[in-house]
């Protein structure tokens, strides 16, 4: 066994043997005795989008900080199922080994393959044969009814929208989409002035599905495209902020919305510089 894998064996004991005193009703943590596998879903969630960001910010540091403390959320998770003798680390661990072993019967079979397509056909293949035919749903019907159940909204509409595509459940052309767009909004608009809340949602979502198909067609990320947004909010309201002298809610709407412009064409001036220099014709003389 090479240094780096024995090192990282080790590092992993000494994890759970800390994550276990943390646990130990003798000397243990109040707050992580105190934890179940339910109030510690939020926690799985936002550790792993604290990973997605570490990776997109190309941090290394910062990535290897998250994956530790997304790391720390399985072992917990472990450790706590382990308590009610319901799984171990053990079973985890073995469990996603002898899956990767399964669905990689190129590597470790037989079979061959020729591209990353028959990669993915023979995975969806095999993983269809484990999963069965449980579900009373068909086959299409239940992985929709599973991506709408565990995945962020977004990603959720966007799996769905992409698997009905793929057995032409589509409009012929983008424009049937862009008429399907017009048409919920009048809806929406509609509910907002005429029916209840439960109908107002039910319309908004109709919307932002609609928007996921435009999506789509455009081959757009629509999950990306909204934290790019939310990232840009927040770099304005920050230059905002920052000229401020007294609170937000002191200065008068046209005031704050003159800020906000001046914000917004700050941040775009910076970033034409940024890549100007990237290119390479931005050098001082």
């Amino acid at each position: 066994m090479s240094n780096s894998r024995s090192n990282s064996l080790r590092a992993i004991e000494q994890l759970i043997e800390v994550v276990a005193k943390l646990r130990s009703p003798d000397g243990g943590c109040p707050w992580d005795l105190a934890q179940t596998s339910e109030t510690l879903i939020p926690y799985v969630i936002e550790e792993a989008y604290e990973v997605a960001d570490a990776i997109r910010s190309k941090d290394k540091s910062a990535i290897a900080e998250e994956l530790g403390d997304l790391l720390l959320q399985v072992i917990l998770q472990a450790q706590i199922a382990g308590e009610s003798s319901q799984f171990t680390l053990t079973e985890v661990a073995d469990s996603i080994t002898e899956k990767l072993i399964r669905r990689h019967p190129h590597v470790f079979g037989d079979v061959r393959v020729n591209s990353v397509d028959e990669v993915h056909q023979n995975w969806e293949k095999i993983k269809a044969a484990e999963k069965g035919t449980t579900s009373e749903l068909p086959p299409l019907a239940a992985k929709m009814s599973r991506y709408a159940r565990i995945l962020p909204p977004l990603t959720g509409g966007m799996k769905i929208s992409q698997k009905a595509a793929d057995v032409s459940f589509d409009w012929d052309n983008v424009e049937g989409v862009w008429d399907k767009f017009h048409e919920e909004m009048a809806e929406f608009e509609h509910a907002l002035k005429h029916e209840d809340k439960a109908a107002q949602q039910s319309e908004l979502g109709d919307l932002l599905f609609c928007l996921i198909h435009l999506a789509r067609w455009y081959d757009l990320d629509p999950s990306e495209a909204l934290q790019g947004t939310n990232e840009r909010f927040a770099q304005r309201f920050a230059k905002v902020e920052a000229v401020c002298d007294r609170p937000l809610a002191d200065y008068p709407p046209e005031e704050l919305d003159a800020l906000w412009r001046q914000a917004k064409a700050m941040l775009a001036k910076q970033k034409y510089e940024k890549e100007k220099e990237k290119r390479g014709d931005g050098e001082k003389s």
